[in-house]
Formats: C-alpha cells, sequence, structure tokens
C-alpha cells in the first residue's frame, strides 16, 4: 500500500477506465445479471476479457506519458448483491483479493511506464448508483463496507475509492472504513442534470459533510456517473470545496439517470465534444489530475480527453 498518492503531487496527469459494465454488456455481448463484473472473474473467459479491456487504456496513458489508475471489477461485490449471486461472506472476499491479484497481474504484465500504475480497490453503493435506497447511517455503512475494504488491503491494493456514491453518509462510512484499514480513499458521488446528489444534497454540502465527519482523511474527491453539463453550472458558483475536487469520470451521454436506465442501446456520445466539456471545467477545478470515464465511455473518450486536457 503507498503511504501517499503520486496523483496529488501534480506531477503527471492520471487516467482511469471508462465505463467497464456498459462496454462488456454493449459493446463485447457478455451477459453482466446486476451489472455485476465481479462475476467475469470466476472463468478464463472473463479475465482475458477484463484484462484485454484494461490493457487498451494502458496503452492510452503510456502513450501520453500519464499515470494510471487501475480499478478492481469489484463495483458490485456487496453482501445485498452477493446474496442475491449466490455468494457469501468467504466468497466475495476471494472474489475481492482475487481482483486485486487481477490488477496487479495487469499492471506487471504492461512493463514499465513514465508514470506509476496504481490499483485500485473500487468500492460501490449497497444499492443502486443511481437513486438512494434504504439509507444507512454513517455507522452502518461503515460496518456494511468495512470487510471489502480489509479485502483489499489485505491484497496489497494501493487505494480504494467509492465510486457512485448517491448520499453523503454512506460515503462518510466508506471513508472510516478505509482510514481504520489505513488505506488512502478517494469518494466520487453522482449528481443529477441540476448538479445535486440523488440524495438531493448539493455537491459541495456533501463534499463539506463528510470532511467534517471524517477529519478530511478523504485523499480526494471525484464526480462521476454524470456528463460535464449537468453539473458545470455548480462548479460556477464557486467554494473552498472545490479544491478537494481531484477527478472526473463523466459519462459519455447527456441523457438523465432515468433515461439511461431506460436505454436499450448504448449511447457512447461524441469522444471530442465530451473532451471539451472536460477542459471547460479546468477554470473550476483547479487540483483535477485524474480523468477518466463512466457509462457510456471507452478508451477513445478518454484518450480524447487526456490529448484535450495537455493543449
Amino acid at each position: 500500500m503507498l503511504t501517499s498518492l503520486p496523483q496529488l503531487s501534480g506531477d503527471h496527469v492520471f487516467l482511469t477506465d471508462g465505463g467497464l459494465e456498459t462496454s462488456m454488456i454493449f459493446q463485447r455481448g457478455l451477459d453482466l445479471l446486476l451489472f455485476a463484473s465481479y462475476k467475469l472473474l470466476e472463468d478464463d473467459q472473463g479475465r482475458a476479457a477484463l484484462r484485454d479491456y484494461f490493457s487498451r487504456y494502458l496503452e492510452v496513458a503510456r502513450d501520453r506519458g500519464a499515470g494510471f489508475i487501475l480499478d478492481t471489477a469489484t463495483w458490485r461485490s456487496n453482501p445485498d448483491l452477493g446474496a442475491r449471486l449466490g455468494d457469501d461472506a468467504a466468497a466475495l472476499d476471494a472474489v475481492d483479493r482475487a481482483a486485486v491479484e487481477l490488477a496487479q497481474e495487469i499492471r506487471d504484465q504492461h512493463g514499465a511506464t513514465a508514470a506509476p500504475v496504481l490499483v485500485n480497490g473500487v468500492v460501490g453503493p449497497r444499492g443502486d448508483g443511481y437513486v438512494v435506497e434504504d439509507a444507512m447511517t454513517a455507522a452502518d455503512a461503515e460496518a456494511y463496507h468495512a470487510a471489502q475494504v480489509r479485502s483489499f488491503a489485505a491484497a496489497g491494493a494501493d487505494m480504494v475509492s467509492a465510486i457512485t456514491m448517491t448520499y453523503a453518509e454512506e460515503a462518510t462510512g466508506i471513508a472510516r472504513a478505509a482510514a481504520a484499514a489505513a488505506m488512502p480513499v478517494a469518494i466520487s458521488f453522482t449528481v443529477e442534470t441540476d448538479g445535486r446528489l440523488p440524495s438531493g444534497q448539493a455537491l459541495g454540502d456533501a463534499i463539506e459533510q463528510v470532511d467534517a465527519e471524517t477529519g478530511g482523511s478523504v485523499a480526494y474527491y471525484m464526480v462521476n456517473c454524470a456528463h460535464p453539463s449537468h453539473f458545470d453550472h455548480v462548479l460556477a458558483d464557486g467554494g473552498g470545496w472545490l479544491e478537494r475536487i481531484a477527478g472526473v469520470r463523466a459519462n459519455a451521454s447527456a441523457l438523465s439517470h432515468a433515461e439511461l436506465d431506460e436505454a436499450e442501446e448504448l449511447d457512447e456520445g461524441d469522444p471530442d465534444a465530451l473532451a471539451a466539456g472536460y477542459v471547460a471545467l479546468r477554470a473550476q477545478l483547479p487540483n483535477a489530475n485524474v480523468l477518466g470515464g463512466c457509462c457510456g465511455t471507452d478508451e477513445r473518450h478518454v484518450a480524447a480527453v487526456a490529448a484535450a486536457w495537455e493543449r
């Protein structure tokens, strides 16, 4: 585990992947029940698909001289989803450790790079990534997610990220679990077309709440699973909390979450237009250094964003 995160030094831009689940389902034709990409770890075909998927992004990072944050395929490996798919706590622990090991293998097989490649243990929400379901207190969320964070730490992940958080209390709980496991943590919030969290809370208020309730232990915050046009107006309002945002992982589509849920085809948007949307955010996000994608994006979008960011 790293004691400090190189993406916070400002020496290099760090890239991430895009929409893992949407790529596997819509572009590769794989069946991911309940969006549970962790099930790909169970056979050689799935593991090969993950290797190929991440290798494409690592090549983009190599070409750009950028660092890379290599996610584990564990966004849905939580107790509730695991129970629905027949996986108990022991099985999920094995999955989380195997996911870290695979990411480490992919990093090692890719060879030396100009900037660091970090293995990132991904924690997803207990419920849906678009809406608040069965909201927990921060204490309940810490207890719920702690086992997964411990699995990542034991397997040697470099950091943990909580992705598509819909309300502040769950994010706080995960941050506390990461602190207890001595793991650096990033928190990434989902926002709706009005720039607010699905809970209705303002983005800045959510960041300030989590910081206040964790003693500022979160390494940095991100915004993901939303198009830049959904939250650019919120950033324009200003505030000290903007300095805490170091990453953006936007959707390719400008559709709302409700519209995306109903869509039968993947809306890939325009990679160059999406990249322009990222660049337009730079003035409001002075510490933004982690760039990637979310639903509907692939390596083309991340390459376009990386190229536009350099200009």
